[in-house]
């Protein structure tokens, strides 16, 4: 592949994000947008793998002795929401802002990427393989995305998952437990103070979740954060509820497992739980791997995240780091900036070069 400048790929990428704004790509329908990924691939020489929705190349050397360097990001959107004034899949640039659903989360991450792997594609003095892989259904945790494909990406060493985050380095990211729970009572007349009053006994557990400190703090991501967001009881205002439902929104530090958690939970609540998944785990990157003093050199912020991505559902050591601003995610009239994206293609090329350059 001829050299081509930082600044042309960018440009590149520009022109393939307004392409990618204009086609609908909710969550388990981005046929389009996985057809037009292959296509940009074919059309520059580069044989892709395709499984559902999910695209993936690895670079022109890739050899088996090599650390394998994953690139990944998602094509999916959410739906828009009613806030919108524009015309979500316009894909308009005005004044310096490109305009369109999914352009901040993740398109910008999503093209800034695959100009990073089209940059190094045919290097042959490259320490790493490079994979680039562009998934599905992120935005719903959807398992016919990025976990539906790990058997056939590995081994990776590391990977770089590309999310709006003002090109700051996540190195760790919160996990997230969900919890359905019911309290039980027994049915009675109010008026003659029969039966158990099942939100009274769910009062008690709430209060529980409510003040519960656990005992390890992440350095990354402070304690676990506990919180009763949906309660439900009652049928009728003279009858003892027999039955309080209520949810819990759990989200988990690295210093935690699922198990251990539910555990501590299970000893300490009288109600009855069920989990509605553990799929998403917390996650981060070893203090001792060499990623984040490459980013400390270079002067990037390292911080913990709040929020949840594909990086919990991968096995490999992980960062999380991309153009854009995750406040404008999923928010109406969604933007990202073209300086961001040029910023994007440069500050990946600049951490990738530091980093190559130790391995």
């Amino acid at each position: 592949m001829a050299h081509v400048s930082v600044s042309d790929i960018a440009a590149e990428m520009i022109i393939l994000l307004q392409r990618l704004i204009a086609i609908p790509s909710f969550s388990r329908e981005e046929t389009a947008t996985a057809d037009l990924l292959q296509s940009c691939l074919s059309g520059r020489g580069i044989l892709s793998q395709r499984k559902g929705n999910n695209v993936w190349a690895r670079n022109k050397l890739f050899s088996a002795g090599k650390k394998t360097l994953l690139l990944n990001s998602h094509h999916d959107t959410v739906k828009p929401n009613k806030g919108y004034t524009r015309d979500p899949f316009s894909a308009q640039i005005i004044d310096d802002r490109l305009y369109g659903l999914g352009s901040n989360d993740a398109g910008g991450s999503l093209v800034s990427l695959l100009g990073v792997f089209l940059h190094y594609y045919d290097r042959a003095d490259l320490p790493f393989n490079i994979i680039y892989a562009a998934t599905a259904e992120e935005e719903i945790s959807g398992t016919g995305g990025v976990e539906s494909i790990i058997e056939h990406l590995i081994p990776i060493d590391l990977v770089i998952v590309g999310e709006p985050t003002l090109m700051q380095m996540a190195v760790a990211e919160r996990g997230l437990l969900v919890l359905d729970c019911t309290a039980h009572g027994i049915a009675g007349h109010a008026a003659r103070r029969e039966g158990v009053n099942a939100i009274y006994k769910a009062i008690q557990d709430i209060d529980w979740f409510r003040t519960y400190q656990f005992d390890k703090v992440s350095p990354w991501l402070g304690e676990v954060s506990m919180n009763v967001t949906t309660i439900n009881a009652g049928s009728a205002h003279n009858q003892v509820p027999p039955l309080c439902t209520f949810t819990v929104d759990i989200r988990l530090n690295d210093c935690y497992t699922h198990a251990e958690v539910l555990e501590l939970i299970r000893n300490h609540v009288s109600c009855d739980i069920r989990e509605r998944s553990t799929r998403i785990k917390a996650s981060f990157i070893p203090v001792d791997h060499p990623m984040p003093e490459v980013a400390r050199q270079l002067g990037i912020k390292l911080y913990g995240s709040p929020t949840t991505s594909d990086m919990a559902l991968m096995p490999w050591p992980s960062i999380k780091m991309g153009p854009g601003h995750s406040a404008r995610s999923h928010s109406a009239d969604e933007y990202i900036l073209i300086q961001e994206i040029n910023e994007g293609v440069s500050g990946y090329i600049t951490l990738l070069d530091q980093y190559f350059s130790k391995a």
